[in-house]
Parts: structure tokens; C-alpha cells; sequence
């Protein structure tokens, strides 16, 4: 009996040693709400700022195209969006997704689900489907904002359910309870892969009715109204705008204080999740990223939304804990377009795809990352916002427009942007030394 047992526990499979990895994916989240005093997400802030939390944060992190559908393109793909030709919110169809990251960790034997927001205007008037490489699908339909936290559908393995108006049926708390059922049923013989995507904070500002007054006199760190109307050397899609109205900025002020209060039940999901991770053993060997899409402009430059080349529009709040990290705040100039190589790369997984980022693995460890000159900005362009491209090194931000304004920014030196220095002759070799790195990282349209 004891050689028996003994034989048996020698046939039994080593455990797998790769990390489960959560992915957190908010929507429009701006860059001034993590860090924050007060806290905007209590408990993930408290994580992050925990010197013995295992987080590592990024504040030097931007979105390449600043808009939903092509930022989430480029995180199931490592690619720019001139790659994934998902350049708009109504490109979603193009993505080729039968070559995505959750079909690479898929294929290695993860088990993978998507709760949530897929890609704008999923499925696209077709019949409900799962597409390649999701064992579990949760994805909220975004037909118009009006669906957005009441009185929508998901597609739950390939059928529609309808969730009504009830206090119950806000989004974000439904999808936050959809990913803690995955992750109470997810194998335990084999890593999980969970891509979490609430489409708060994105507007309409509702948040849930247990924090309607959550912000309450909280006071968001807002522009004078002489700074958000300083638009002295912006293209002319920004200086022939109107001013803003000191009621306007206080509008802007009011829309602020309700994206916190709309992250706190982010917060809650996040922190219900790891609760779970933490109740199945897990802590120990799962990854946690956290990120949004693109920022989200409140006036700053006359401007409203995304789609811009400034911070406000491009700066992400980035963290990622590892259970093997040391806490700290790495400056390293990251973004969306280094997930999917990151994340291959702690579950030991080649790319199917070439690369136009790089993986932040390493700072897991302390160590520094591939060296890289800058990250590639760009928009293709609509009826309201111009086509632009751009470079955002460690120091800089370089910026050419369609009606042929340029723009360089220290950012450092100038955070709101507001003194554009490339008309300065003293500048010049720096303007061009820029112009030729926005050339050679620029990914050529339709390219492999």
C-alpha cells in the first residue's frame, strides 16, 4: 500500500507554473482620479500605495490612439492601430479576431474569459457570437449611452439576457458579479486568464445608488478658467472653438466628482475579486493589471471627450501587481500597446503577431525593460478632430497636425501643456529629431 501510494504521487503532473492573470480594463478613466485625495477607489489605492502590496505603479503610461474601440484593438493585439485597421469606434469588424491574445493563451492551455465591454457596437447587427479564444463570455452590449448602466443586454455564451432598470441591474455591479462567479468555478488544475472591462466610468455619469453621494465635498483638481482657455499655439480644430463659461467649467467640475463616485463600484468589484482569488488560494501565483483605455478631457484646451494628443486624452492610470514584486513606482515610459506582450510573456507564450510594444515583465522584477525612443501617438481623423500623429518619449511630447501646426511639449516643465515650444528656433533640432522618431515608429497602414 505505502509503494503504491508512493508511485501514484510520482505520476502526478507538476502544477502548472504559470500565473493566473487578471486584466482590469475601466473605460474613459482619467489620470487624476489614482492617485487622489480623497480616494476615488478606496481600496485599490490603499493597495497601491501599500509599500508591502506587491504593485508596481506607472505613472508615465499613455494610450497610443486615445479613443475606446482602437485602444482595445491594440490591447488584444501588441499593435497600432494602423496594423489592427480598427482606426474608429465603428471599425471593430476589421480586427482579425481569430489572431488575438486570448486565442495565444487559449492555444497554452489557459482557461479565458471576457466580462464585459468587447469592442464599440458589438456584434455589429449580427447574431450574437462568441468570438475565438473565450472559454467564458460576458459582454455587455453598448448600443447607445442610454443602455450603458440600466436597461441593457449581454451576450452570455452567445444568448442575449436583459437587465431592467432595478438598483440590481447596475452594470457595473452585474459584471462585477459575473467575474467573481467565473473566477469561484474557474479550474483550479490549469492557469485562468479573466479580462475584466466595466464600461464605467465612461459617460452618462450614473453612479450606483448607493454612492449618488460619494463625492460630496470633494474638490477635483480643475484648470482656472484662464488656463483651460489658453489655446496659444494649438491647431485651428482647437483655437476656433468658444470658450469655455465659468459655467461650463463648473459643469466640468460636477461631471468630475460623479466619475469618482461611478469608480467607486469599480472599486468594489475589483476588491470583491480579489477576495476571491485570495479565498481559492491563488493570491500567491495571479497577476493583476490594472489600466483604462484612454483618458478623458474636462475642459482643459477648450476640449471635451478623448481623441486628443494631450495628456488629459492619452495619460492612463497603469499598475500591475506580481506576487513576486517589490512595491514601488517605476518611471518608465509605458502603454496600451505593451499589454498583450506583457502578458504573453509571463504565460510563457509567443505572439502570434510581430510586436509594437514591448513587455513590462521584466519591471516585475526590478529590472529595466527593452529600451524604446518613444511610443507612436496618432488619431486618423473625423469630422470634429483632424488626423494627427505624434511621438510621447520620457520627456517630450511631439505632435504634427493635419492643417500643419506642430507642437512640442516639455512635460515636465509645462503639465497642462499650455506653452507650445515648436516655433522656438532654439528648438528646432529637437522638432526635427522628433518628427523622424514619429516616422520610424509609425506602423504602416494595413501592415502585418
Amino acid at each position: 500500500m505505502v509503494a503504491a501510494g508512493a508511485g501514484a504521487r510520482e505520476r502526478a503532473p507538476a502544477p502548472d507554473p504559470r500565473p493566473n492573470i487578471l486584466l482590469v480594463l475601466t473605460d474613459d478613466q482619467t489620470l487624476d482620479t489614482l492617485p487622489t485625495v480623497p480616494a476615488a477607489m478606496p481600496w485599490l489605492q490603499s493597495q497601491i500605495e501599500d509599500p508591502n502590496g506587491h504593485w508596481v505603479w506607472f505613472p508615465n503610461a499613455v494610450a497610443s490612439t486615445p479613443l475606446c474601440c482602437p485602444s482595445r484593438a491594440t490591447i488584444l493585439t501588441g499593435q497600432y492601430d494602423t496594423r489592427t485597421h480598427v482606426r474608429d469606434n465603428f471599425s471593430g469588424p476589421l480586427l482579425d479576431d481569430t489572431n488575438t491574445l486570448p486565442v495565444w493563451l487559449h492555444q497554452a492551455g489557459y482557461t479565458t474569459a471576457l466580462v464585459g465591454k468587447y469592442l464599440n457596437n458589438y456584434p455589429w447587427g449580427r447574431a450574437p457570437f462568441v468570438p475565438p479564444g473565450w472559454d467564458r463570455w460576458f459582454a455587455k452590449e453598448n448600443p447607445n449611452e442610454s443602455t450603458s448602466y440600466y436597461n441593457y443586454d449581454v451576450v452570455d455564451r452567445g444568448y442575449v439576457r436583459h437587465y431592467g432598470a432595478t438598483p440590481s441591474a447596475y452594470a457595473t455591479d452585474v459584471l462585477g458579479g459575473a467575474a467573481n462567479a467565473f473566477l469561484e468555478g474557474a479550474p483550479n488544475d490549469r492557469p485562468w486568464f479573466l479580462y475584466f472591462a466595466p464600461n464605467a466610468p465612461h459617460t452618462p455619469w450614473i453612479p450606483a445608488e448607493r454612492y449618488r453621494g460619494a463625492s460630496a465635498g470633494a474638490s477635483p483638481p480643475m484648470p482656472s478658467l484662464a488656463q483651460v482657455n489658453d489655446v496659444r499655439g494649438k491647431p485651428r480644430y482647437v483655437t476656433s472653438l468658444p470658450p469655455v463659461t465659468a459655467a461650463e467649467l463648473e459643469a466640468f467640475r460636477r461631471d468630475d466628482l460623479l466619475e469618482r463616485a461611478m469608480l467607486r463600484s469599480v472599486d468594489d468589484a475589483i476588491h470583491s475579486m480579489v477576495d476571491t482569488i485570495s479565498v481559492r488560494g491563488e493570491l500567491d501565483r495571479t497577476v493583476i493589471v490594472f489600466l483604462t483605455d484612454n483618458g478623458y478631457e474636462f475642459g482643459l484646451h477648450r476640449l471635451a471627450g478623448k481623441r486628443y494628443p494631450y495628456e488629459p486624452s492619452i495619460g492612463l492610470p497603469f499598475a500591475i501587481r506580481a506576487p513576486w514584486s517589490i512595491a514601488r513606482t517605476d518611471p518608465t515610459l509605458v502603454s496600451n500597446v505593451d499589454l498583450a506582450s506583457t502578458i504573453s510573456d509571463l504565460a510563457q507564450v509567443r505572439p502570434a503577431l510581430p510586436q509594437d510594444g514591448i513587455s513590462l515583465a521584466p519591471a516585475l522584477d526590478g529590472r529595466a525593460v527593452a529600451t524604446r525612443a518613444g511610443v507612436w501617438l496618432d488619431w486618423g481623423g473625423d469630422a470634429n478632430v483632424p488626423a494627427w500623429s505624434g511621438v510621447r518619449t520620457a520627456r517630450y511630447t511631439y505632435v504634427r497636425n493635419a492643417d500643419g501646426t506642430e507642437e512640442l511639449y516639455r512635460n515636465a516643465d509645462d503639465p497642462l501643456q499650455l506653452r507650445n515650444l515648436a516655433s522656438d528656433p532654439r528648438e528646432r533640432d529637437l522638432v526635427d529629431l522628433l518628427e523622424r522618431l514619429t516616422d520610424s515608429l509609425a506602423a504602416p497602414e494595413g501592415g502585418g
